[in-house]
C-alpha cells in the first residue's frame, strides 16, 4: 500500500479504538488508522499510537473498565448493552464508582471521552423513580449540548421505569416547558439562563436536588454565566456532590470548585502530550478562491459523507453554504441568527445524513455530540486557540480515527495557525495538492 513518506520514511498503521486518555483510573494503548485515497492517487496513511492513560489525585492507573464491573443495576446494564456499549471509556471509569458514592468530581477530558455517560449513569442510578421532586440537574453551556445531554440521558432511563428528563433552554416556548415541568421530572438538563427564568417563575424546585454537574464547565463560565451558576448553586445548600466536566481547568472552574466543592477528586484524561493522536491535522496553503474546491476535491479523495466546515462569521458560513450548494453538495449552515428550530431541524437532517456538509460558527456548534463526522475544515483559521482544540475535536469521536484540514490562504492565517501549534502542541502537517490534484507532503 503506498503511504504518504516524510524524509524518505513511511508510516504504517495498526489498527486500533480509543483515544489516549490520563486518569487516576483506566487505559490502554491503540492505534487509529487513517486514509485518504484519491480518485486513483496514493493512498494516505498515518500512524497515530495511543497511550491512554488515567490519573485520579495524581496516581496514574492503566486500567481498563467493562461496564459489567462497575455493579450497575440490571434497568442500567440493559441500556448501555442496547447501545452495543460494552467498555468504559477512561473518564467513565474513573468517574463512575466516586459519583456511586456522591463525591464530588472534578475532571478534566477531552471532547468526545464520554463525559457525558460518566455523570450519567450514577445519576439515573441514584435517581428514585417515585418521587416526584427533582433530585438530579445538569448545567450546560448551549441548547444544543442541553438536548443532545437530555438525549442520552433519556437512553440510560429506557428500561428504568418511572424516571423523566426535561430539557430547560432559551429560544423555546417557555409554557411548552412549564407543562413539561408539571409532569414532576426527576432530572433536570439546562442552560443556566432558562433555569433562573424558572426559578423566578417558580416553576421548578430545586431544593431535593443531590446530584449537580456542570458539563463543559469552562466554556459556561467564559460564556458570562457564572453569576446565574452560582445563584443556582446557592439554591441546593443541601444537595449530595457536585461534578465539574471541562475540557479544559480554567482559574473560574477552580473557584467554583473551590468554593462548592469538598475534597474533589481530580480526575484527568488526556491525550499525550495534550494532543488528539486520533485526529490527523493537515495544512493546506491555498488562494481565497480556491478554498472551496479544495475543500471539494478533499472530500472526493477521502470519500467524506458527514463533514463540519467552521467559518469565524455568520455570513461566511451562508456564502460556503451556497458556495457547496452551487457544487452539487448538500450543505446548510448553522450560527446565532438561525431560530433555534431550524437550527435544531438542521442539525437533525446532518445527524440523519440528509447533508453532507454542516457549515458552523463556533458558538452554534459548541457541545455539539455527533459520533461519525468524518472530517473538520477551518474553513478560517480560528481567531482562538481554544476553537481550534473544540474544532477538531468534532472529529475523531466515539473510537474513530478522524482528520482535520485547515485552509489558509494569507499570512495573518499562517502565522496565527502557527501560533495555534505551538501553544497546543498539536502535530500540524503541511501538505499540498499537485498537478494531478492528489495531496503530497508540502514544505512550509
Amino acid at each position: 500500500m503506498p503511504v504518504l513518506k516524510e524524509s524518505g520514511k513511511s508510516e504504517k498503521v495498526r489498527g486500533g479504538e480509543r483515544a489516549p486518555c490520563r486518569i487516576r483510573g483506566r487505559a490502554g494503548t491503540r492505534a487509529f488508522p487513517h486514509r485518504l485515497c484519491g480518485l486513483g492517487g496514493p493512498w494516505i496513511t498515518t500512524q497515530k499510537e495511543r497511550k491512554q492513560t488515567m490519573e485520579i489525585n495524581g496516581e496514574i492507573v492503566n486500567d481498563q473498565v467493562r461496564y459489567a464491573d462497575l455493579g450497575l443495576s440490571p434497568e442500567l446494564m440493559r441500556a448501555i448493552d442496547k447501545k452495543g456499549y460494552v467498555q468504559a471509556t477512561p473518564v467513565q471509569g474513573g468517574s463512575i464508582p466516586y459519583f456511586m458514592e456522591y463525591k464530588d468530581v472534578i475532571a478534566k477530558a477531552p471532547t468526545g471521552t464520554g463525559k457525558t455517560f460518566a455523570f450519567g449513569i450514577p445519576m439515573v442510578e441514584h435517581i428514585d423513580p417515585e418521587s416526584r421532586d427533582v433530585q438530579g440537574l445538569v448545567l450546560a453551556p448551549t441548547r444544543e449540548l442541553a438536548i443532545q445531554i437530555r438525549d442520552e440521558l433519556r437512553d440510560l432511563c429506557a428500561f428504568k421505569e418511572g424516571v423523566r428528563t426535561v430539557c430547560l433552554y432559551g429560544g423555546q416556548p417557555i409554557d411548552k416547558q412549564i407543562t413539561q415541568l408539571k409532569k414532576d421530572p426527576q432530572i433536570v438538563v439546562a442552560t443556566p439562563g432558562r433555569l433562573m427564568d424558572h426559578v423566578k417563575r417558580r416553576t421548578v424546585r430545586l431544593d431535593k436536588v443531590q446530584t449537580v454537574v456542570l458539563d463543559e464547565a469552562d466554556r459556561m463560565l467564559d460564556m458570562g454565566f457564572i453569576k446565574d451558576v452560582t445563584r443556582i448553586l446557592d439554591l441546593m445548600p443541601k444537595r449530595r456532590n457536585l461534578g465539574l466536566f471541562s475540557a479544559t481547568i480554567s482559574r473560574e472552574v477552580m473557584d467554583i470548585s473551590w468554593v462548592y466543592q469538598r475534597d474533589p477528586v481530580e480526575i484527568t484524561v488526556r491525550a499525550d502530550e495534550e494532543n488528539k493522536p486520533d485526529i490527523t491535522q493537515y495544512r493546506l496553503d491555498v488562494e481565497r478562491n480556491e478554498k472551496v474546491d479544495t475543500m471539494v476535491r478533499l472530500m472526493e479523495m477521502g470519500g467524506y459523507d458527514r463533514v463540519i466546515a467552521f467559518c469565524n462569521t455568520k455570513n461566511m458560513t451562508d456564502r460556503l453554504a451556497g458556495l457547496l450548494r452551487m457544487r452539487h453538495i448538500t450543505c446548510e449552515a448553522i450560527h446565532g441568527d438561525i431560530q433555534q428550530r431550524v437550527r435544531e431541524k438542521t442539525l437533525q437532517k446532518f445527524r440523519e445524513g440528509q447533508l453532507q456538509v454542516l457549515a458552523a460558527t463556533d458558538v452554534a456548534a459548541r457541545g455539539l455530540d455527533i459520533d461519525d463526522v468524518d472530517a473538520v475544515f477551518n474553513y478560517d483559521v480560528p481567531d482562538e486557540n481554544e476553537y481550534y482544540i473544540h474544532r477538531i475535536g468534532r472529529t475523531g469521536r466515539a473510537k474513530r480515527h478522524g482528520v482535520a484540514f485547515s485552509l489558509v490562504s494569507n499570512i495573518t492565517e499562517g502565522i496565527r495557525l502557527d501560533d495555534i501549534q505551538k501553544n497546543t502542541g498539536n502535530n500540524i502537517q503541511y501538505v499540498h495538492l499537485n498537478a494531478q490534484g492528489e495531496l503530497e507532503p508540502g514544505k512550509k
